[in-house]
């Protein structure tokens, strides 16, 4: 089907510039039925305005859709994301990347429920949310057109954006605005939700200017950060974490809870480079407050509950499952087969892990459980009842032996 020939088309619409710009421009070059989407993920900013601006720009309020999606992104999304520790290349805790599955997700079900015969987003043609969210329709429904306007119109610009929304009547936010009122280009490119918010473009395009202090929105900055130390603990069960100092709350609740005190403490800001998937290397700030305590949390829990070999071979097949949620495999039959093996060893990761929170660190100070295979009497130093030291001998003979024989042959 040619995308000519597109007759309703729903829009992953954030309310905001760039999407508002796309509404109007489906509209116009394919005169197609616009159904808008708009998901709260816990970005922080409200997002029934959206509403208002999709009405403004003549969509049928019974084609707006907003839906709070909070719970199901945490428990559903970053909860499975977490037992596996996922990190990629060694620091991002890939808070955009997880997201884009889900909103992905959401737009094939509109689009099955209203009849449209198309899906559009806003990610730039040099980006990997185009990858991410593209994998995700097409996963979900093969036969489904994907109209990306980043790779066919002309507004390849900042600049060309504000002046085709200024020529077409669009509402331009204050923050897209001089002191004059005059159009006038955003130091960054930010995307938030209650994982995490990330900073890309414009001053950071040159990994070596530091970022303005004035850039960072969640954190305060560890310099500033309480002079006091603050204890916290969270309990978990089947590797998810469940309450935070004995108060049991749902997913949403128990990350926003910790991203508070992430905030308070100066917790989870990195600045990195990192290696696309379209082959390029960008610099990109992030801020990952709760997330990052929860990791911290996560692997201490981990470190009582799991035997030797299972935490070995789970952590040797991280990098992996990392790389296929920044690379958008979400709904790859890889990520499930990693998934089942992942979930399979957290049966047992249940307890209480205590931290301390102090000016942009997180310190494990106690771990506890009732499955933790952590044997003092075996750990201990002191004299003991049940372990034989004599026996490492023989351990360790038997391991060298294949280096004995070669050393004899080659000596």
């Amino acid at each position: 089907m040619s995308k000519k020939e597109v007759k309703k088309v729903v829009l992953a619409y954030s309310g905001g510039l760039d999407t508002s710009i796309i509404l109007k421009w489906l509209q116009d070059e394919y005169n197609a039925e616009v159904i808008t989407f708009t998901a709260d993920l816990g970005q922080g900013e409200e997002v029934e305005p959206a509403r208002e601006k999709a009405l403004a720009c003549g969509i049928k309020p019974e084609n707006i859709f907003i839906l709070d999606i909070r719970e199901e992104f945490v428990k559903d999304y970053v909860f499975p994301m977490f037992r596996a520790n996922a990190i990629y290349e060694g620091e991002y805790l890939l808070g955009t990347s997880i997201a884009r599955p889900l909103i992905a997700k959401k737009q094939i079900e509109i689009a099955n429920k209203m009849g449209a015969d198309a899906v559009s987003h806003g990610a730039t043609g040099k980006g990997n949310d185009q990858v991410r969210f593209e994998l995700g329709y097409l996963g979900l429904n093969p036969d489904i057109t994907v109209i990306a306007p980043w790779r066919e119109w002309d507004l390849n610009s900042r600049e060309k954006l504000l002046a085709y929304a200024k020529e077409n009547g669009i509402e331009i936010a204050q923050k897209h605005l001089d002191k004059d009122g005059n159009p006038a280009v955003s130091p960054y490119s930010m995307d938030a939700n209650l994982l995490h918010i990330s900073y890309e473009g414009l001053h950071l395009e040159n990994p070596n200017n530091e970022p303005e202090d004035s850039m960072w929105l969640w954190t305060t900055d560890p310099v500033n950060a309480p002079d006091t130390p603050e204890y916290i603990t969270i309990g978990y069960k089947n590797g998810d974490p469940i309450s935070v100092n004995g108060e049991e709350l749902s997913p949403a609740t128990l990350l926003k809870k910790l991203n508070d005190y992430g905030n308070k403490h100066g917790i989870g800001r990195i600045d990195i480079v990192e290696n696309r998937y379209v082959g390029m290397k960008a610099r990109g700030c992030y801020e990952t407050p709760g997330g990052t305590i929860m990791l911290k949390a996560h692997r201490a829990i981990e470190s009582i509950c799991l035997d030797r070999e299972e935490a070995h071979m789970k952590d040797g097949m991280m990098p992996k499952y990392a790389e296929l949620i920044y690379n958008g495999y979400w709904f790859s039959p890889e990520r499930r087969m990693l998934q089942a093996a992942i979930d399979e060893t957290q049966k047992y990761v249940e307890g209480e892990v205590r931290l301390k929170l102090y000016k942009g660190n997180v310190f494990v100070v106690g771990r506890e459980s009732i499955n933790s295979l952590y044997s003092e009497a075996h750990s201990t130093f002191e004299e003991d009842e049940v372990y034989n030291q004599k026996d490492a001998e023989g351990f360790i003979r038997l391991n060298a032996l294949r280096h004995i024989i070669a050393g004899k042959k080659r000596k």
